[in-house]
C-alpha cells in the first residue's frame, strides 16, 4: 500500500486525500451487538487499532474528511497561528474511573510545545513556530491522550478514554477490548460489545480464517485463498486487497485510506449486520 506524508497532509490541511469511498451495501444502519473479529499480520496493525478502540486524541479527523473534535469541544488560535488554546470535554473519564484532567491534556501536548492549564477545561499551548495545521497534527495517533502523559505501553495495562477498555492484550499476539458503559460516543461510535485482534503472521492462514468463519475481517489475506468465496467484499478491490470482509459485517460509507485500516478506527466504525 502507498504510504502517505502524513505531516505534509496535515500541515496542507488536505484531510478529503485521506478517504477512499466503499459503496458498500450494509452501510446504512449500525447496529449494536457480538464481538467483530480481526485477523492482521505481525506488522504495527494490533497497535494501531487497539489505539483506536482503547485512546482518544483532541481531535480526529471523521470519515467524510472532515476535522471534529473528539476530547476537544473547540480550539482558537492568534493571527499567527503560534498560540492556541484548547477547550476540553466535560465528564470523560480514564477506563481505570479517574476523571479526564486538563493536566493530562497539557502532558501531551508538551510533546509539540509549551503547554499550561488556564482552568479545569481549557489549556494554553504555546509552539515554537505557526502552525495553522496543528488541529489536523493532533488527530494522528502519536498524540492520544492518557494518564499524565504516560505511554500506552504495554498494551494490558492502558488506559485510555476511547470505546474499548483492554480486557486481554498480549503484545504482537492478541487484544480483546470490551465496549465501555455509558461512554460518550454511545450511538454514534463503538458499535460491537467486544473487539478482537488476532495476530496471523501467514497472509494465506489469514484468508483460510476469514474463509472459515473464524474471524470476520483479514487484513492483507492472500488473494487466492479466497477466490470463489460468496459473499465477500474487498477494500479498496479485490485487485488491490487490502482488506477481505465478510458477508455479515457493516461497513460505513467511507473508509479512511491515511494509515490503512480505517485510519485504524475500525473498532469505532464497522459493526455486525
Amino acid at each position: 500500500m502507498t504510504r502517505i506524508d502524513r505531516r505534509a497532509l496535515f500541515a496542507s490541511g488536505a484531510a478529503a486525500a485521506l478517504l477512499a469511498a466503499t459503496g458498500a451495501s450494509l452501510a446504512d444502519t449500525p447496529k449494536a451487538g457480538g464481538t467483530l473479529r480481526l485477523a492482521v499480520p505481525r506488522d504495527d496493525s494490533l497497535e494501531q487499532l487497539a489505539r483506536g478502540a482503547v485512546f482518544d486524541m483532541l481531535t480526529e479527523i471523521a470519515p467524510d474528511g472532515t476535522l471534529r473534535g473528539e476530547l476537544a469541544t473547540g480550539w482558537h488560535t492568534d493571527a499567527d497561528a503560534r498560540v492556541w488554546r484548547f477547550d476540553l470535554r466535560q465528564g470523560v473519564t480514564f477506563h481505570d474511573d479517574l476523571a479526564l484532567n486538563v493536566n493530562d491534556v497539557a502532558a501531551v501536548l508538551r510533546e509539540v510545545g509549551q503547554a499550561e492549564a488556564l482552568s479545569e477545561n481549557s489549556v494554553r499551548l504555546e509552539l515554537a513556530e505557526a502552525n495553522p495545521g496543528l488541529p489536523f497534527l493532533l488527530a494522528d495517533n502519536r498524540f492520544v491522550i492518557t494518564r499524565d502523559g504516560q505511554g500506552v505501553t504495554p498494551l494490558h495495562v492502558a488506559n485510555g478514554t476511547g470505546c474499548y477498555r483492554v480486557e486481554r492484550a498480549e503484545d504482537d499476539r492478541h487484544f480483546l477490548g470490551r465496549k465501555v458503559a455509558g461512554h460518550y460516543k454511545n450511538n454514534t461510535a463503538g458499535w460491537a460489545e467486544t473487539f478482537e485482534i488476532i495476530v496471523i503472521p501467514d497472509a494465506r492462514v489469514r484468508a483460510e480464517a476469514l474463509r472459515d468463519g473464524y474471524v470476520d475481517v483479514a487484513a492483507l489475506p492472500e488473494g487466492d485463498e479466497l477466490k470463489g468465496q460468496r459473499g465477500l467484499r474487498y477494500h479498496p478491490s479485490e485487485s488491490d486487497m487490502a482488506l477481505a470482509v465478510a458477508p455479515h459485517v457493516g461497513l460505513p460509507r467511507q473508509i479512511g485510506a491515511g494509515r490503512g485500516l480505517d485510519d485504524g478506527r475500525i473498532a469505532e466504525r464497522w459493526w455486525l449486520a
